[in-house]
């Protein structure tokens, strides 16, 4: 089920029966004066158990109008993990977009955890940032990076991936080879056997431990 499918799932049991139980939490109808009193706890920088259950409502009812209040959290480790929490299920493009935003501001856990997010989410106009950042040399970045490339698994995912893949140093190299791996399945459920067929055999051919090499030969064989 795709993030917006989730939400909507969601929204409408929510509807339905008034409320219902997420993670435990009583998640209240969704209508907008719930969802401004959420927002409002977190501009208030509540505590953090009532920051966290706020973000794991909105999760489930917020709409576009939650998006900036939980994108400024991004930079923030301490509730980081919450505010992607909330923002991945929300169908609206602006979450890409704040994702995206927030690639050139922010650095260590709270990166990686945005680069995972624009992977849950396929956003494909992330596919230029990330490429970028696949030229890192920090091992957090490459590998969540590489997934999250995968994960998207357009044209312009796997060419970045190939291409990485060629020049990465050893350790980064299996980070990029799990990157390719995934896009290769993917491409190779969406019909694409060409192209699985091609990124399989690249890794095959790469300087991998045996067993990665195997894997992707048999995926190859698979796809073609």
């Amino acid at each position: 089920m795709t993030p917006a499918e989730k939400k909507l799932a969601l929204a409408i049991a929510a509807v339905s029966v008034g409320a219902l139980k997420a993670n435990g939490q009583t998640v209240p109808p969704a209508t907008k004066d719930e969802e401004n009193k959420l927002i409002a706890v977190l501009k208030s920088k509540a505590p953090r158990k009532e920051m966290t259950d706020a973000c794991r409502q909105l999760s489930v009812i917020g709409t576009k109008d939650a998006v900036p209040v939980l994108a400024a959290l991004l930079a923030d480790e301490e509730h980081n993990h919450m505010a992607r929490y909330a923002l991945e299920p929300i169908a609206d493009g602006a979450v890409d977009g704040a994702l995206r935003d927030a690639l050139g501001k922010l650095k260590g856990r709270p990166l990686v955890g945005v680069i995972g997010s624009l992977g849950v989410r396929k956003d494909v106009q992330a596919v230029g940032p990330l490429t970028r950042l696949l030229q890192e040399n920090d091992p957090d970045v490459v590998k969540v990076t590489a997934m999250s490339l995968g994960r998207i698994a357009t044209a312009e995912a796997a060419k970045a991936l190939q291409a990485r893949l060629g020049t990465a140093p050893a350790a980064l190299r299996p980070f990029v080879a799990d990157g390719c791996m995934a896009c290769a399945e993917r491409l190779l459920a969406q019909g694409k056997k060409g192209e699985a067929a091609a990124l399989y055999a690249l890794v095959a051919k790469a300087d991998l431990l045996p067993h990665v090499r195997l894997g992707a030969e048999q995926g190859a064989a698979l796809a073609r």
